[in-house]
Order: structure tokens, then C-alpha cells, then sequence
């Protein structure tokens, strides 16, 4: 069988190689082309070219680099229809990736899957319907979204998140932390202003203020903000206007000391996001907050279907964690409900066990689940006999 991927960002590729992995153990010969990041060339892809080229985030990015994606989309989809592969699967990134799965749908009957389905569950439902003419399979994140995929036209499969899975720290390594930097058994608060340069703009200060009043309120406690790689001279810009210092973990010491810090939290301040997801999977209580451009606000507010974001509210079914959406995004009232949860984190706790139970904790990993997915739709007969579990 060959597979063509394609993966437009880190997310992608780590996804990625996790469905390869679990492809390679249950069809040892599978063949793959396509583009992808470095996870998945550390499993034998051949990249035609560097995925970064389609890391590109917001317009003030994507509009210089227009032309050359129009260019890439064409070279991809030619590949496709030359090499015509057993299954062209998509990930993510679906404004680059299903624009090429149109381009090979319309001069030739290639099957498609595409990896991580739309939120139309959040906003924009239209998206699902207008994917059915060429994606004939979704492999889905989120236990909720098949019956939404399947009623558009499309099969769906929930394969696991891979916030199930992730590795946590022990309580060990947690305790060497908190001894390490001198905090002991006190409070200690994550700080996750986001990871993209509008986000830490609009949020550091508000969750600066925001802290600044828990720890007036909790005068013992410390704030531990792990800091993302690509923005950490940013990070460090914004929190020197903070009326406190925080500890700061820098992405360069490694994914360790940030997987300790996580395990080590009593309650987290938040932006919007998969982070609350990784929280969940470390037993961390947490507050939302989040804001964006005023015309994006103004945009999604009138678009969005659902009365939360969070995604532990949606997938444990509660709305436990309280979150504080655009206007609402004001540090007084993100401060008192920091305060109710490092005072009784109970309601979350019960809520995050959910969400990882529903998610697949405890099950097959989702790149072994995504691989059986793909081979019993569109593995020949033979090989799906062949496969273990098949």
C-alpha cells in the first residue's frame, strides 16, 4: 500500500509520524510520499520539500507567501495524480491541505482521508459539507464530531487524542521541581499567556494583573510561566512589566522541566486552546482566559454555536472550568475565580478524569487507532486480513 501525507505544521507532523508508527506495525511494507516535518523523517519520509514553508499563521504572513502556496498546491497535487497513490491523507493545515485534495478530486478518483476534522461543532458548520465532494474519510480528535462529519456526507472515525497519551511527569520529578527553585509546599500557579505573538499581546498583561492580585490574596504563592521557543524574547519582554517575577522556564532546558512544572501546579491561568487538554491530562485545575483582534471578536462572536470553547467543558459534557471569554477577559474577575479553584479544585478534577477517559486514556495509542482506521477503509482485502486486530 502507498500512502501520500501531507503536514503543514508541528502539530501535523507529530500526528503524523504517530499514524506512520502505527501504520508500520500493522503493514510492516507500506510505502509513504508527501511532505512532512521532522517527526515524520525521523520514520522515512522524503519530504519533497521543507514543511516550514507552510507554517504560516494570519494574513499579515500567509499574503507574501501567496503565490508560492498557490505554486505548492499545483506541484502536489501533479505528484498525486503521477504517482496516484492508494490514499492521499491529509493533515490538518486545511487551508493548504484540502485545497490540493480539491486539485486531485477534480482529474481523478484518488481516496482521500483528512486527519483532525473541522470544529464546525464550534463555528463556520458549513466547512464539513464543503469538504464531502472530495474527502471521503475524517479521522477525528474529539468523541463528539463523528455524527457531525458522518451527516455531512463523509465516514468518520474517532481515533483518540493525543492529550490521552501524553507523557506526564511522576510526582518525583514534580517534588525535585518545587525543591529545585525553592518554592516547597507552597501554591504554585501556571501562567500560559498563549504561544503566538497576537496572543501574548493581548493577554500577558491582563494575566500579569490577574496574578498580581492572587498572589496579594495568596501572598506565599509562586507563578511558573513555561515559556513556547519561538516567542520567548516576547515572553520575557512582557513580564518585565509584571509587578512580580515570575519563574520562568525556558524552552531550552528542555521538554522535561516544562512536564515537571505542569505536574508540580496546583491551578493554571490559561489562554484558550489544546493547552487546557494538557492541564487536564496533568490533573491541573485551570481558569480560561482569551481575546482576540477587535474585528476577530466581533467576527466569531456572531458565528460561534456553543456557549464554551474550553475544551474540557465540551468533551466532559460539564462546564466546570470557568473561562472568560473576549470583553470578559478582565483580570478581577479571572483573579477571584483563580482564587475559588485553588480553593476547591475538586468540580475540575472530576471534569479532567472525564475528559481523559472520553479522550482514550487508558486505551490504544491514537496513531495505532488512526492506522487501523485507515487500513479497514482503504487497505485492499488481503492486507486488512493480514492485519493484527484487523
Amino acid at each position: 500500500m502507498r500512502i501520500f501525507l501531507i503536514a503543514g505544521e508541528a502539530s501535523g507532523d507529530n500526528l503524523g509520524a504517530a499514524l506512520m508508527d502505527g501504520l508500520r506495525q500493522l503493514a510492516p511494507g507500506i510505502a509513504f510520499d508527501g511532505v512532512g516535518g521532522p517527526a515524520m523523517a525521523a520514520r522515512g519520509l522524503a519530504s519533497r520539500f521543507p514543511m516550514d514553508e507552510l507554517s504560516l499563521m494570519g494574513l499579515a504572513e500567509v499574503l507574501p507567501r501567496y503565490l508560492h502556496l498557490k505554486r505548492r498546491i499545483r506541484e502536489l497535487a501533479a505528484a498525486v495524480l503521477e504517482t496516484r497513490p492508494d490514499l492521499l491523507l491529509t493533515i490538518d493545515s486545511p487551508d493548504f491541505c484540502l485545497r490540493v485534495a480539491r486539485a486531485v478530486r477534480a482529474r481523478a478518483r484518488v481516496p482521500t482521508c483528512h486527519y483532525v476534522a473541522p470544529s464546525v461543532w464550534a463555528w463556520r458548520p458549513g466547512r464539513a459539507p464543503a469538504m464531502a465532494p472530495f474527502i471521503d474519510h475524517v479521522l477525528a480528535l474529539l468523541p463528539f464530531e463523528p455524527p457531525l462529519i458522518r451527516a455531512a456526507g463523509m465516514a468518520c472515525d474517532f481515533v483518540g487524542h493525543p492529550a490521552a497519551t501524553m507523557p506526564v511527569a511522576r510526582a518525583a520529578e514534580a517534588a525535585a521541581f518545587r525543591a529545585g527553585h525553592g518554592i516547597g509546599d507552597a501554591p504554585l500557579v501556571l501562567a500560559l499567556p498563549g504561544s503566538r505573538r497576537g496572543e501574548i499581546a493581548r493577554l500577558a498583561p491582563r494575566f500579569g494583573q490577574a496574578l498580581a492580585q492572587v498572589l496579594a490574596a495568596r501572598p506565599g504563592a509562586r507563578v511558573v510561566l513555561p515559556m513556547a521557543g519561538p516567542v520567548a524574547a516576547q515572553v520575557r519582554a512582557a513580564v518585565a512589566d509584571w509587578p512580580f517575577r515570575p519563574l520562568l522556564i525556558d524552552p531550552a532546558d528542555g521538554p522535561a522541566e516544562k512536564r515537571a512544572a505542569f505536574a508540580a501546579a496546583d491551578a493554571a491561568l490559561a489562554a484558550s486552546g489544546t493547552v487546557s487538554l494538557e492541564l487536564a491530562a496533568n490533573g491541573v485545575p485551570m481558569v480560561i482566559g482569551y481575546d482576540m483582534a477587535p474585528l476577530s471578536r466581533l467576527v466569531i462572536s456572531r458565528l460561534l454555536r456553543t456557549d464554551t470553547v474550553t475544551l474540557v467543558n465540551l468533551v466532559s459534557g460539564t462546564r466546570a472550568v470557568p473561562e472568560y471569554i473576549g470583553r470578559a477577559c478582565r483580570p478581577a474577575p479571572m483573579a477571584a475565580a483563580l482564587l475559588e479553584v485553588l480553593a476547591d479544585p475538586a468540580p475540575q478534577r472530576a471534569a479532567m478524569a472525564l475528559t481523559m477517559e472520553r479522550l482514550g486514556r487508558g486505551g490504544e495509542a491514537p496513531g495505532l487507532r488512526a492506522a487501523r482506521a485507515v487500513l479497514a477503509r482503504h487497505a485492499g482485502p488481503d492486507l486488512r486480513e493480514n492485519t493484527p486486530g484487523g
